[in-house]
């Protein structure tokens, strides 16, 4: 087992999932520098014990493990590029921001350009789970780093799954279950909107599917989201979302599956993102229904 309090990690992205995750990464004891590229947001990790640092090789300096959390693929690469001065071979590196299969590769690439260790390990949970520190990780690398990565994953998630050793298995599954995240969010807020065009009171059609095998927490979860208007702040951002779905799609048309849903649903993404609601939670997707 390894010391935690030996061990040093450089957060790179402290935005909805990358703050709370550097903060109980500082609360288990680790040493953490974290950089964000608006470094006012990452300021009120100080608080906590993390060290915020202004630039990504200043966050990477002598650090054990990188940990990853920013937008997608190219911010990622561009942190990185920014911190080679400072990166050490050997080190290892924690991905976890939705990258998709181009993306990752081009992030191996790059890892094997400077001597990393890189581990696939993209979470799954939004804001409210990262928040408690019961994100779930999914893994996959050498077998010779899990002992390392143990005291870091455990800090930010509630359970860790090791996917296997080959580079992209956790990438591959993360966007597997996001398809179908993101095809529930649809769900419901389609179904919402068509219950406000035909007059039909919401209550009615959660209470007639309640507790039977069409019941599910996540559409409750979302439905109430739009129907108190309590999209912000966000749980999973539109605008992210709409990423997430054109990389599901992506990944498709390089497997040869057509995803017809998920395309159409990365266009009501764009649609609500247009209408201002990029920003706020994915079940914004609700308004991409209605013209105005």
């Amino acid at each position: 087992m390894t010391d935690s309090a030996n061990i040093t990690v450089a957060v790179l992205g402290t935005g909805i999932m990358g703050a709370p995750m550097a903060r109980h990464l500082a609360r288990a004891g680790l040493d953490v520098r974290a950089w964000n590229r608006t470094r006012e947001k990452a300021e009120p990790l100080a608080s906590d014990g993390v060290r915020v640092v202004g630039s990504p090789a200043d966050a990477v300096r002598d650090a054990d493990v990188v940990l990853t959390m920013l937008y997608d693929g190219p911010a990622v690469l561009e942190a990185m590029e920014a911190a080679v001065p400072a990166l050490r071979a050997g080190t290892v590196w924690a991905q976890s921001t939705t990258a998709g299969l181009d993306g990752l590769e081009e992030l191996d690439a790059f890892a094997r350009e400077h001597g990393l260790v890189l581990v696939d390990s993209p979470v799954l949970g939004t804001k409210q789970p990262a928040e408690e520190g019961k994100l779930t990780v999914l893994a996959a690398g050498p077998d010779r780093v899990r002992a390392v990565l143990a005291p870091v994953f455990d800090a930010i998630g509630g359970r860790t799954v090791w996917v296997g050793t080959e580079n992209g298995a956790a990438t591959r599954l993360k966007l597997v279950i996001n398809s179908w995240v993101l095809t529930v969010t649809h769900g419901t807020a389609e179904a919402l909107a068509l219950a406000k065009g035909l007059g039909v009171d919401p209550a009615g059609f959660l209470d007639a599917v309640e507790g039977g095998p069409l019941d599910m927490g996540y559409l409750r979860a979302k439905a109430r989201l739009i129907l108190d208007d309590a999209l912000t702040p966000p749980s999973f951002a539109t605008e992210t979302a709409e990423k997430d779905a054109r990389l599901i799609v992506e990944a498709g048309e390089r497997a040869g599956v057509r995803l017809d849903v998920a395309a159409a649903g990365a266009e009501r993404f764009r649609r609500a993102a247009e209408r201002g609601h990029g920003r706020e939670d994915m079940a914004a997707s609700y308004f991409a229904s209605f013209d105005d």
